[in-house]
């Protein structure tokens, strides 16, 4: 991949996910891998690449890595076996910047959501497995002030909202009256904070995107600590 610059993205990437969003078949991306390769990928490839340094900075343990297979860009193709929708291809860009000891999407990690429809920024664990997500709940029944603590720092409250599914009844060998059961029934661990599509375009998006990470230190730090590994 060539060196340059690339801090946001651009309106030929918004524009390739659009049209795949209208023609989202094999034949039409053949026909255009050619777009997809230059308003795409490398593209992402290379904001994935001028994320590095800064990454190293606040969160030494994280990877960015712009690989076009196995690195943080996730794959354009669905995996449609076990799906109901047949839609060959993704239509928006998916950025996960795992933790080094991470396998997949269900460690910490920071992430990026361009769509031509909406643009979000995500931090924390997405349906983690049994164990790290039992680990979780232990850490904020054990500590509910340090969990407070993270959620409720003014910089990261002003920006995040905490989401993802939760269970009906509380898990069990957890107390139903503890203060913190709604959090302690969750089934993921995740913070987003929307944007506008408009803002991934602007020069200072990257900008945007770290210091945003950074003002989510302290969840993350919660996460890490729970799972044992260090940010």
């Amino acid at each position: 991949m060539p060196e340059k610059s690339q801090s946001h993205f651009e309106k030929k990437t918004i524009k390739f996910l659009r049209d795949l969003k209208k023609n989202n078949e094999r034949e039409w991306f053949k026909a255009n891998k050619t777009r997809y390769d230059e308003d795409v990928l490398d593209v992402a490839l290379h904001f994935i690449q001028n994320m590095q340094d800064p990454l190293t900075a606040f969160a030494p343990h994280f990877t960015a890595i712009p690989t076009r297979i196995g690195g943080s860009l996730m794959r354009v193709y669905r995996d449609t076996r076990f799906s109901k929708n047949k839609l060959p291809y993704k239509t928006n860009i998916g950025i996960q910047f795992r933790h080094e000891r991470a396998k997949d999407v269900h460690s910490p990690g920071y992430y990026v959501h361009i769509d031509p429809d909406e643009v979000f920024i995500g931090v924390g664990m997405w349906r983690p497995d049994s164990v790290p997500l039992r680990q979780i709940r232990e850490r904020i029944a054990a500590r509910p002030g340090e969990w407070q603590r993270a959620v409720a720092k003014p910089a990261f409250k002003r920006q995040y909202s905490l989401g993802g599914e939760s269970l009906v009844r509380p898990p069990r060998g957890f107390d139903k009256e503890h203060p913190l059961i709604d959090d302690i029934k969750r089934k993921s661990f995740i913070a987003v904070r929307t944007m506008a599509v408009e803002d991934c375009l602007q020069p200072e998006f990257q900008n945007k995107v770290i210091k945003s990470f950074k003002q989510a230190t302290p969840y993350m730090e919660f996460l890490c600590a729970a799972v044992g590994v260090k940010l």
